[in-house]
């Protein structure tokens, strides 16, 4: 059974902490078993977060792929892509990484993205829990290079432009082509009042941190911040409160894929 947890946000939001904080709050966890953190953010900094340097990125994967003229002989595009894949999987102790890269540019990938959708689709199913690190426009998850998401985190400060950020990511939610079971917001930096958003649940409130700040300043990973930590205390709470509920359960894969067919 493998939960899938994707964390959206703006730039500057806290997106990838919040998501490298979730990631280490499920590796606390006995029953978390090997977890797999996808870097689907262009920037690609999860990585850094998470104190592993990326390997190579599956938009070289495609590119190469792409490139790749058919011919007798020689590994052919399907097993090409299948060994790169492979190659850019960065083992890190009790979790992988899988960094996406760069956005294709305006040719067609679709067949490549087909395939690439099949092996992250097979990889996923051999985690108990899957992280995404999204970019604000969600364009990983909007390509259907996976099919479910039990939990969409949408990261955002507590202004006017976070929370407009907040319900338009949301809105992009609902139209995506996959199963997104639960959305809620997640304010970060708080040293105040929260703004509404309506229609949005509140998944927590996490306090501005001096000791965050101070880690990010010396470009320390999310291991190195303290336990003491009031937003990573927060998270953790956070975490596992959501993992607890019913309804993160996954989705019987028949009946996620029902869902995919009569949209």
């Amino acid at each position: 059974m493998t939960t899938t947890i994707a964390v959206s946000g703006k730039g500057g939001s806290g997106k990838t902490t919040i998501a490298s904080m979730i990631v280490r709050t499920l590796l606390e966890r006995s029953d978390s078993g090997p977890i797999l953190c996808i870097d689907a953010d262009p920037n690609a900094c999860l990585g850094l977060a998470l104190g592993v340097p990326p390997g190579a990125t599956v938009a070289e994967i495609r590119e190469q792929a792409r490139a790749k003229t058919p011919q007798a002989g020689g590994m052919d595009r399907v097993h090409m892509v299948e060994y790169g894949f492979q190659q850019a999987i960065t083992e890190a102790g009790r979790f992988d990484l899988v960094t996406m890269g760069r956005p294709e540019g305006p040719s067609c990938y679709c067949a490549v993205n087909n395939l690439l959708r099949r092996i992250l689709d097979e990889l996923s199913s051999k985690y108990r829990f899957v992280v995404i690190d999204n970019e604000a426009g969600m364009e990983h998850l909007s390509r259907r290079t996976t099919n479910h998401v039990d939990l969409l985190c949408i990261v955002s400060e507590p202004t006017s432009v976070g929370a407009l950020t907040a319900r338009r990511i949301y809105e992009l939610a609902k139209k995506l082509p996959i199963v997104v079971k639960e959305i809620g917001v997640l304010w970060n930096k708080m040293d105040g009042e929260c703004l509404p958003t309506e229609e949005l649940s509140v998944l927590a409130r996490v306090p501005e941190d001096a000791l965050v700040l101070e880690a990010s300043r010396r470009g320390a990973d999310v291991f190195a911040l303290t336990d003491q930590s009031p937003a990573f205390q927060t998270v953790r709470a956070m975490v596992g409160r959501l993992v607890a509920m019913p309804q993160m359960k996954q989705i019987p894969k028949h009946e996620s894929q029902q869902v995919l067919e009569d949209r």
